[in-house]
């Protein structure tokens, strides 16, 4: 275990829950580079970040098809903000399918926050709730809510017919807004979200298909294709090195 790169996620105040997974911290304590993989977990990411060697910004980080190897600088201080996708229209008012496996850097004025914040967790959670609470919407599409909490409770496993069925929305539709809104389809999304919720099993070191994978080999393939390596290897995550898996080890 990496005892330099330090990391805490929680769930965010039930107030926006809808629309907010998790807030988070860490920190790359080493005077070295940290070499991690990212890989795909369905979520849009709000960074708030700092080091020596960077001045203070603000990236909004969209979703990933694949894994990438990035480097956190040396004293790295972040607090992050993991959004679910109905947040793209209603919180942040934006669309993300040009930063479809990139970033967009925003204002580092954004939402007031400060470099000093950044060392204190608790406070940080406290600015994030109370202006994501500011601006939430007064009215949201039902069909939305009910899609993405469907999306979410099935773990990804549920059919685009189903979905569509059950929420009362044109498939074609909902896939309009998806590409529009996200930069992927919506069978697209429920493959990431069905890898990301097999990651839990393999952090276990449960290394077979626990859910709809037509075979161990499609599994292996799917793992593979969102990792960059293989279920064992995965589930070793030698010096935290899959950040994602490394947060649901923590768990």
């Amino acid at each position: 275990m990496d005892h330099d790169f330090q990391f805490h996620f929680i769930e965010p105040d039930h107030s926006i829950a809808d629309f907010v997974e998790n807030l988070g911290t860490f920190h790359n304590d080493s005077e070295q580079f940290k070499e991690v993989v990212i890989i795909p977990d369905g979520r849009i990411d709000l960074f708030f970040m700092h080091s020596p060697s960077e001045p203070f910004h603000v990236t909004l980080v969209g979703l990933e098809t694949y894994p990438e190897e990035r480097q956190i600088p040396p004293k790295t201080s972040a607090f992050v903000i993991s959004f679910k996708p109905i947040a793209v229209e209603y919180i942040l008012n934006t669309t993300i399918a040009d930063i479809l496996n990139t970033a967009r850097e925003l204002s580092p004025d954004l939402w007031n926050f400060k470099v000093d914040d950044l060392q204190n967790f608790e406070l940080c959670c406290q600015k994030a709730t109370q202006k994501i609470k500011e601006i939430l919407p007064e009215k949201t599409d039902e069909r939305k809510l009910k899609l993405f909490d469907l999306i979410y409770a099935s773990k990804g496993e549920m059919s685009v017919k189903e979905l569509s069925e059950k929420v009362g929305w044109n498939s074609r539709q909902i896939n309009r807004y998806f590409t529009k809104q996200l930069g992927l389809s919506l069978k697209a999304y429920c493959t990431i979200l069905r890898f990301r919720a097999s990651l839990e099993h393999i952090a276990q070191g449960k290394l077979f298909p626990e859910l709809n994978y037509t075979d161990q080999n499609h599994f292996i393939k799917e793992v593979k294709k969102f990792s960059g390596v293989a279920p064992k290897e995965l589930s070793k995550n030698k010096n935290d090195r899959f950040v994602l898996l490394s947060v649901l080890k923590g768990k």
